[in-house]
């Protein structure tokens, strides 16, 4: 495999739907060994570095049987897939029954055959580690009770969407404080020290099976975040911190392991701070999502070292589709922001074809969509000028974009980049994320003398003076949601 870039690129696959594509291209069940080495060297020639393969683990009958039931859900899957099927629902790959690899696809045998391939391919593989809370059926929560939440009749009676009775007695559902309770799991209990030496050896042996693991709402183990959502529970009992010491215990034994965090709520950097290599950035989602030029470059112009940390995204498996998110030509300009900025550049399965339904991730199945051939051309061109080493590793300057003339104010919807090699600037980036046409002036360091700009995506091509950009700046004049990504001759 090759080293990872700085700036790596990641591809999330839902793997128990491509199984059942594959199944049926096949006519038979699949399994891990049936998806193509043909498809990973695919990835690899986009510029991927990473596979990650969401939904490997072992879920239960009891997960199952509560995504078919929970009539709260059955609205959505049907607005994903109107002829739904019983057998379409395989439950949710968060409600973790055991971990290990999904006995129908193969089990552990075939994950480490996938992983030998997917590595062989130059690839590394992303898994899940889901450490929260666990399924109903989860071997433990018969043979070690104390390492869940639990309640008593008042609890339930109170709030009877976060708990459940069990044989064994009552627990509580796992959830994050601003939400009822995930009704086909149950809550781990990160005040007993018990609890976090069995996670903690549960992601030792995780990774042992992958070269990395993006770990579900991962802030939530925070101390202050566990007591804010289990006060009552706690009774003066503290919570230590989990993800250092856990994270120090998997690098001891796999120098290399990569650590992705899921995280919102503004703790990004938290979670940085507690050992993880990348965190989402939601934040910048957000912004693009809802058109807020400011604050897409507020937080584009940070520290450049912090941003490397960031994952953009688009869309992910709890996202709308960007294509149906985003219209076309800012659906464009958000890639253009979210992908040519520094961090790791996370695109999802389907997002490329400019597929629009979101499927739940409860359904194993979606719906057969066309691909749209504009989305795809447009995304096969972005992913190989970012391949280029400067997007990979090179430096990243935010630029302060001026107004083109007094009274002008339109150069406030522009976000704008330089990216630098050893040798100097190579790329310039200028969005103009609003839906109006706009103008503006970039004060930039480009060279000396003549300065060819060459658009990486467009065939237009300009010949300006160095000199002349730094005195006065670069004019731009471009419609709205327009974008340049000019090399720098």
């Amino acid at each position: 495999m090759h080293d990872l870039p700085p700036n790596p690129m990641l591809y999330q696959v839902n793997t128990r739907v491509l199984m059942r594509r594959i199944e049926a291209a096949l006519g038979r069940p699949a399994g891990f060994d049936d998806i193509p080495d043909a498809a990973l060297a695919a990835l690899r020639e986009l510029g991927f570095d990473w596979v990650w393969c969401l939904g490997v683990w072992q879920t239960g009958p009891a997960g199952r049987a509560i995504s078919r039931s929970n009539p709260a859900w059955q609205e959505g899957f049907r607005e994903a897939l109107p002829d739904l099927a019983p057998e379409d629902v395989s439950g949710s790959p968060f409600a973790v029954a055991r971990y290990a690899a999904a006995e129908e696809f193969g089990g552990d045998a075939a994950l480490a055959r996938l992983r030998a391939r997917v590595n062989a391919a130059g690839l590394r593989l992303m898994l899940d580690f889901v450490p929260n809370h666990l399924a109903l059926d989860h071997p433990w929560v018969a043979s070690r009770p104390s390492l869940f939440v639990g309640g008593g009749e008042a609890e339930l009676a109170e709030a009877p969407a976060n708990w459940i009775r069990l044989e064994n007695g009552i627990f509580a559902h796992g959830r994050d404080p601003y939400f009822p309770g995930w009704p086909d799991s149950i809550q781990l209990d990160y005040a007993n020290p018990e609890t976090q030496a069995a996670m903690a050896e549960t992601l030792l042996q995780i990774a042992g099976t992958c070269d990395g693991v993006r770990c579900d709402m991962a802030m939530l183990l925070l101390p202050d975040v566990f007591e804010r959502t289990w006060a009552a529970q706690l009774a003066g009992r503290s919570v230590g911190e989990f993800w250092p010491d856990a994270i120090r215990a998997v690098r001891a034994a796999h120098p290399d392991f990569v650590f992705m965090a899921e995280v919102y709520w503004g703790l990004e950097h938290r979670l940085i701070q507690d050992g993880f290599d990348f965190s989402y950035d939601k934040a910048l989602y957000d912004a693009l999502h809802d058109g807020d030029a400011g604050r897409a470059r507020s937080l584009l112009a940070a520290e450049p070292a912090a941003q490397a940390h960031l994952v953009r995204f688009l869309e992910n498996h709890d996202e709308a589709r960007a294509a149906a998110a985003f219209d076309w030509p800012r659906h464009q300009a958000a890639a253009m922001l979210a992908f040519a900025a520094p961090g790791l550049r996370l695109l999802h399965q389907g997002q490329l074809e400019g597929l629009r339904v979101h499927i739940p991730i409860h359904l194993d199945r979606g719906p057969d969509e066309p691909v749209d051939e504009a989305v795809l051309a447009f995304y096969q061109r972005l992913l190989r000028v970012l391949d280029q080493p400067v997007f990979r590793g090179g430096r990243y300057e935010p630029l302060a974009p001026v107004p083109a003339w007094d009274g002008n104010p339109s150069h406030e919807r522009f976000v704008a980049a330089v990216w630098h090699d050893e040798a100097g600037p190579k790329y310039l980036l200028a969005v103009n994320y609003g839906p109006d046409r706009g103008q503006c002036r970039l004060h930039a360091q480009l060279g000396d003398g003549a300065i060819g700009l060459t658009d990486q995506l467009d065939p237009e091509r300009y010949e300006r003076d160095g000199g002349e950009i730094a005195r006065s700046g670069l004019y731009l004049d471009v419609a709205g949601w327009g974008f340049n990504l000019f090399r720098i001759d």
